[in-house]
């Protein structure tokens, strides 16, 4: 019986990440509408994207955790403030990114190449041992993002989609750093507690970057509309689904799941917008999947 309802409790906590990898694979094609509907800006729709989420995200700890939830270390309140940081630095690059290269590339750089950006950023910060594996990832991933290059939107500009790719490697990179901090503090934090404090000091960034340069504020009722999906759903709710998916999934599994976010976001955009890769690009994705696959592989064991 107790067996019966442990496999029940690990298929839904997978359903669960599964429901936030595809939520996370729907923002890149927002904001590709948000850019094609109205004259924002990368730091505009990160902002309003972090600046709704952050109160769903505190007031869920605060629902969670109860008083717990404003008791913090200082260190560790300023390890989920640089978190936040990170997040911001992710935010801006992606938009940017998929401004130049569309959503597929963007996409597929991003989060293909992030973990494995983790793995040598936690070898060379927090001393962890680079393996010859997280060495052939890495040599994949940079292979990849080359053919990409090269390879990418069958109508893109050489200069953009070069422009675009450094954006991504970018947020991949902020993207990567975010993981490494927060697997620094994941044993003393609870997560809605660290998620709480990171977007908050995210969007408050955000907007100090966004309002001398220009905060994006006229939109077309379907653009706020898109805003309020971006925050809510993919990014408050996704977190939500995602961090109690993983009280009951195992972590290899879940990071196995999450590759349908890149996934989905190439599919989707292929399909509403019609980004197609050239034969150079397809092989490229094939490199950064397999790169991913690669590294998780080895994660457990296998």
């Amino acid at each position: 019986m107790e067996l019966t309802i442990g496999v029940r409790s690990a298929r839904s906590g997978l359903l669960l990440i599964a429901l936030a990898a595809v939520l996370w694979g729907t923002v890149g094609v927002s904001t590709r509408a948000l850019y094609d509907m109205s004259a924002t800006n990368p730091l505009s729709i990160g902002f309003f994207r972090l600046a709704l989420a952050a109160p769903v995200l505190l007031v869920a700890s605060a629902v969670s955790l109860g008083r717990r939830a404003w008791r913090i270390a200082p260190r560790d309140a300023g390890i989920a403030a640089l978190i936040g940081a990170l997040l911001a630095l992710y935010q801006a690059c992606f938009f940017t990114a998929i401004g130049y290269t569309g959503v597929a590339v963007a996409s597929l750089i991003t989060l293909c190449t992030a973990p494995v950006l983790a793995a040598l950023l936690a070898s060379l910060l927090a001393k962890e041992r680079l393996t010859r594996t997280t060495v052939l990832a890495l040599a994949m991933a940079l292979g990849g993002t080359a053919l990409l290059v090269g390879g990418g939107p069958e109508d893109g500009r050489a200069q953009d989609v070069l422009t675009g790719v450094l954006f991504a490697l970018g947020s991949a990179f902020g993207y990567g750093a975010v993981a490494v901090c927060s697997r620094v503090i994941a044993g003393r934090t609870e997560p809605l507690q660290v998620n709480g404090i990171a977007f908050t000091s995210g969007a408050l960034l955000l907007l100090a970057f966004a309002l001398p340069t220009g905060l994006a504020v006229s939109y077309p009722a379907a653009g706020w509309g898109l805003l309020l999906y971006l925050g809510l759903v993919p990014t408050a709710l996704g977190y939500v689904l995602f961090l109690r998916g993983m009280r009951t999934t195992a972590a290899t599994a879940a990071t196995i799941v999450t590759l349908l976010e890149p996934l989905v976001a190439t599919l989707l955009a292929w399909q509403l917008f019609g980004e197609q890769l050239g034969p150079g690009g397809i092989v490229g994705a094939a490199l950064l999947l397999g790169a991913l696959v690669i590294l998780y592989r080895s994660d457990s064991g296998a």
